[in-house]
């Protein structure tokens, strides 16, 4: 990194350490700044006194210390700040009330461009409903989501847990710092999201837990997705905030039934009521978001390869059953698929092959996944199929 990609991501960082600013007032100062944050940080400390006087003072003289801690979390491996301004951050974040300014990930980031199920649930939830995490996390995986969730206990760790066993991706956004665990039976499971999936916070480093964090991150889980599905929930679970800020964002609700008699089967119960999709399969969730799959197939990648080319097009997304005329006719994925071989491949390694760049190539091969032509392996590797 160069001396002046570090000073831009120490500007970040003191921005986003500000008191009292939010995400929405460092985006608008960032819009009027034309995207440059050092612009935007002289626009702050010019208006400081408008924003009380914590601002004030943190802005006049930030603390060297923390923010050298900052900067030495960003530097260890697999440590990334994710800015609105980088070409790669996830679009469905952009057109949210009050989106995120910047998300610390730990992990790959490039997952958080795939499409999405989000699985949500109570913390308590029963032998049951566990069960049925596991066993939707597991079949939506198999059909090239990645699953998102909270981390939290019960059914959110079920569902990542389930995700990871099966060698998919899993993305967990959650309420703290992105060094820290909550809850802390959950060590295990950090270790290894980080290293099969990615962990995102909208906090710094070292924020601890608190109440008004959770529905924040809640945002954030719910347009990531395409579609939330949510599992054993009573009548005040947070899950049914997730899953109306989802209804919100303008995403799929899916709500899975249970006995009258259940507690924890009410909210769901409530969901449904309100418009939400009764589900019994997770069949029902692919076939319904699977438009929405490729719609955002196509977006990104005219968004990526837009950086490299002047005359890129959209392409369409398939899944099982639909042309694969959009992919099989570019030469682009000829190409990828070709270099790809009939042997697994990382992601590094046809950058090199392709000369493409790695945003560009996981948009392509989230579209060659989803029309079943290419598998993802462990390690973020990538294997042809034999009808590929």
């Amino acid at each position: 990194m160069t001396r002046d990609d570090l000073q831009e991501q120490r500007a970040w960082l003191i921005a986003l350490r500000t008191p009292g600013l939010g995400p929405g007032g460092l985006r608008a100062r960032l819009d009027a700044a034309g995207g440059d944050m050092h612009a935007a940080l002289a626009q702050l400390q010019r208006q400081a006194t408008s924003l009380g006087e914590p601002a004030q003072a943190w802005l006049a003289r930030p603390d060297a210390a923390l923010l050298d801690a900052d900067m030495a979390w960003l530097a260890e491996p697999a440590h990334r700040l994710l800015r609105c301004t980088d070409a790669d951050f996830p679009p469905l974040l952009d057109d949210i009330p009050q989106p995120p300014a910047a998300l610390f990930v730990v992990g790959d980031s490039d997952l958080l461009l795939y499409p999405q199920v989000a699985i949500v649930g109570a913390r308590s939830a029963s032998a049951k409903g566990l069960a049925h995490a596991r066993a939707f996390a597991t079949a939506l995986a198999d059909a090239g989501f990645a699953i998102t969730s909270g981390m939290a206990d019960g059914v959110d760790g079920a569902a990542h847990a389930a995700a990871l066993d099966a060698g998919a991706r899993t993305v967990a956004v959650i309420g703290t710092g992105p060094d820290r665990v909550y809850p802390r039976k959950h060590h295990a499971l950090a270790r290894r999201i980080a290293a099969q999936g990615a962990i995102v916070s909208e906090f710094p480093p070292g924020t601890a837990a608190r109440p008004d964090h959770f529905p924040r991150r809640n945002r954030i889980i719910s347009a990531l997705a395409l579609g939330t599905l949510v599992i054993e929930a009573g009548l005040k679970s947070g899950s049914l905030i997730t899953a109306r800020l989802a209804a919100e964002q303008g995403r799929e609700v899916f709500a899975l039934p249970g006995s009258i008699h259940d507690p924890l089967a009410r909210g769901c119960h409530q969901l449904i009521r309100d418009g939400a999709r009764l589900v019994e399969t997770a069949t029902e969730i692919v076939e319904t978001l699977a438009p929405a799959a490729r719609m955002l197939g196509g977006q990104l990648a005219a968004r990526l390869d837009s950086a490299g080319s002047d005359d890129a097009d959209p392409r369409a997304v398939g899944t099982s059953g639909i042309d694969r005329s959009g992919t099989c006719g570019d030469p682009d994925y000829r190409r990828l698929l070709t270099e790809l071989g009939h042997a697994p491949a990382t992601l590094d390694e046809l950058v090199q092959r392709t000369g493409q760049s790695a945003g560009a190539l996981s948009s392509m091969l989230l579209m060659l996944e989803l029309e079943r032509r290419v598998e993802s392996l462990a390690g973020n590797r990538y294997q042809r199929l034999p009808d590929g």
